[in-house]
């Protein structure tokens, strides 16, 4: 099969999810791409195959509830833009109460063969140890947070801004036969039905609280990866290992990832567990299952000790022990225009997580994005940037607009990286929440939900709008 396009080819350095998705977006507007992907030449610390699009930590696209959750909407705009990588995952989901989850090698498959098969993508194996040279006047870098270092290092001297790491902690993965299911039992929490699942898609392991203290202990004590060179590099919130969660205070676990409500022991209903471990299958076939929010850097010794301690996982065989790689990204309202071009060199922009954004679907958006805006330029066409009441909008504004300072210290850089919320959507118009007709009390729970819908309606209409105008 071929395609002809009279127009010269935009480079795209890193086969990620943002990379794949820019590609994509790029070669449907039908202008030639040539993707550089450095894997299958050279790997990283935590990828372990030379597919596009793989996903590292988790195998969760989170919430796919376009109503009242943000990263439902942002899930629902992609598919409005003719995304890829909302397309392969929902041809490739498992069951995951709530969230949309994907068998991962399926997923990686589909999108690999999508972009190797387009008449208008070339696809190349090769590390760019710089930025792109000149002669390439449209670039985008999408090289994600596991930035080569000599990449790195052209980026920090081009850009003379420092580029900030932290570490993203990779939750362990179980084989699912191991799992003593006389003590652990299937539920989702408050038995929420979600894409393809039944309401019981996660296994449960309870925990009373003498087991929960000492589990607690165990991590608070356990041995760990060492830092050395990344000595003081600063966590994610979003991405804490669970280990230094337990450091925090010894209720966060059973306030976090551990709370054991929305849930009832199916060997015992009327006994309270004081924690649940919860776990996620992993694959289509569910032969395994990650343990949600258990990233870690603990030594795999230790790691497998402890984690056999917990109910029901005193058996575990893994498939994968948690691991640790470092994430790189750069102040990107300070160095990106709205285009997400680097205002020191037109032409070349950045997309997905190496901008500031976290999470699988924020970084396969703004790869969206950064390529619509790529196909524009290419054209000729005027660059027209989603409404701020999108989610698209909202966190493109995150990344080109966020904060910069901190009051108490001028110039210091405060910038962050961000999973989509409706934290980051702009306010309702004033009236806009009205008590529905009939009911008698509307309380602040009932006003959020009311709020959050209408944010997702707003959203859902003005990126309809949007992609019609453009």
């Amino acid at each position: 099969m071929t395609d002809r396009s009279s127009h010269s080819p935009i480079h795209i350095i890193g086969g990620g999810l943002a990379g794949s998705e820019a590609a994509w977006q790029i070669a449907e507007a039908r202008i030639p791409v040539i993707l550089h992907e450095m894997r299958g030449v050279r790997g990283t610390d935590a990828h372990k195959t030379d597919g596009l699009a793989e996903l590292v930590c988790s195998n969760s696209f989170r919430s796919d509830d376009a109503t009242s959750n943000a990263v439902g909407v942002l899930h629902a705009e992609m598919r409005l833009a003719g995304s890829l990588i909302m397309s392969a995952a929902d041809r490739h989901q498992v069951p995951a109460g709530g969230a949309l989850a994907v068998d991962r090698e399926g997923f990686s498959q589909a999108v690999t063969a999508a972009i190797e098969s387009h008449p208008l993508i070339t696809v190349r194996r090769e590390e760019m140890t710089g930025l792109p040279p000149k002669e390439w006047d449209l670039a985008i870098v999408a090289t994600g947070p596991l930035t080569a270092p000599s990449l790195a290092s052209a980026i920090q001297a081009e850009t003379g801004a420092d580029a900030l790491a932290f570490f993203d902690a990779i939750a362990p993965i179980v084989h699912t036969e191991s799992i003593d299911m006389d003590i652990c039992w299937f539920q989702s929490r408050y038995d929420k039905v979600g894409p393809g699942g039944t309401g019981k898609d996660y296994i449960n392991c309870p925990m009373d609280e003498a087991q929960y203290n000492a589990f607690v202990d165990a991590l608070v004590a356990g041995d760990r990866t060492g830092f050395k060179e990344w000595e003081g590099t600063p966590y994610f919130d979003g991405c804490l290992p669970v280990e230094v969660m337990a450091e925090r205070g010894r209720e966060t676990l059973r306030h976090g990832p551990m709370k054991p409500m929305g849930l009832t022991n199916a060997h015992n209903p009327t006994v309270k567990a004081y924690a649940v471990v919860q776990l996620r299958q992993d694959n289509a076939l569910g032969t395994l299952y990650n343990m949600v929010g258990f990233q870690t850097k603990l030594k795999y010794g230790a790691q497998a000790e402890i984690i056999r301690m917990i109910p029901g996982l005193e058996k575990a065989e893994f498939a994968r022990l948690g691991g640790l790689h470092r994430n790189t990204y750069i102040n990107s309202p300070i160095l990106l225009d709205q285009s997400l071009t680097l205002k020191s060199r037109p032409g070349l922009r950045f997309a997905g997580q190496i901008t500031g954004c976290e999470g699988y679907v924020e970084s396969a958006s703004i790869g969206l994005l950064a390529g619509r805006f790529a196909a524009a330029e290419r054209k000729g066409q005027a660059i027209v940037a989603p409404p701020a009441t999108t989610a698209f909008g909202s966190l493109l504004h995150h990344i080109t607009g966020g904060h910069i300072t901190s009051d108490d210290e001028p110039g210091k850089r405060s910038f962050q990286p961000m999973n989509i919320n409706f934290g980051l959507f702009p306010p309702l118009e004033p009236g806009a929440i009205v008590k529905p007709e009939g009911v008698k009390r509307f309380r602040g729970k009932d006003k959020t939900v009311m709020k959050r819908q209408l944010l997702a309606e707003r959203a859902l209409a003005d990126c309809a709008t949007w992609l019609k105008g453009i």
